[in-house]
C-alpha cells in the first residue's frame, strides 16, 4: 500500500469530530527524531513544540506529560500533579502497547485508553503549540484550550527548572 501524504491519523479525526481548528505539518522522516529536529525542519520556534511524555506512577497507573521539547520534566511536580508519590518515564519498547502510538509519534490526543493528561502551564504563553500528529511525520497545530479540551487535560508546573 502506498503511503499518502495526507494520512489522516487518529488524533486528526478525533480534532475534527470535535470541530477544532488544527493545522497539519508533514515532513520527510523514516524513524524517530527528537522534537528538536522537528522543530527545525518545520521552522517552528522551539517555545512552541510540545512534546508527549508517557509515565508510569507507584499505583501502576499511567500518565501523559506534554511540555516543550527544550523543557526537562520534573518527575517530583509531575507525580505531585497527578496525585502519585513518584512517577517513572516507561521503557520506549512499551509505548506502542500502552498508547496504540509509537514513539516520535506519540500525542496525548487519541490514546487506547484516556490517560490523566497535564499540560505544561508554559502552553498558556502560546497562542497555538504544536504536537505530534499522532505518526511519525506529522505535526498538529492548535490552540492550548482546544488541545486541554480534546486531550481531557489539566494545566500543571511540571517543567524542571531551568539551570
Amino acid at each position: 500500500m502506498a503511503k499518502s501524504k495526507d494520512v489522516k491519523t487518529n488524533a486528526m479525526r478525533i480534532l475534527e469530530r470535535e470541530k477544532i481548528p488544527f493545522q497539519q505539518y508533514t515532513y520527510e522522516c523514516e524513524e524517530f527524531i527528537d522534537g528538536i529536529q522537528i522543530a527545525d525542519k518545520l521552522s517552528q520556534p522551539h517555545e512552541k513544540v510540545y512534546k508527549t511524555l508517557v509515565t508510569v506512577g507507584n499505583s501502576k497507573n499511567y500518565f501523559v506529560f506534554v511540555i516543550p521539547i527544550e523543557a526537562e520534566l520534573d518527575l517530583k511536580k509531575a507525580a505531585k500533579s497527578v496525585g502519585e508519590k513518584a512517577v517513572a518515564m516507561i521503557p520506549v519498547k512499551d509505548i506502542n502497547q500502552i498508547t496504540g502510538y509509537i514513539r516520535g509519534g506519540c500525542t496525548a490526543i487519541g490514546m487506547k485508553k484516556q490517560y490523566v493528561t497535564r499540560l505544561s502551564e508554559s502552553a498558556k504563553e502560546q497562542e497555538t503549540i504544536i504536537v505530534s500528529g499522532g505518526r511519525i511525520g506529522s505535526q498538529i497545530e492548535l490552540m492550548p484550550k482546544d488541545f486541554i479540551k480534546v486531550a481531557r487535560a489539566e494545566y500543571a508546573d511540571i517543567e524542571a527548572d531551568s539551570k
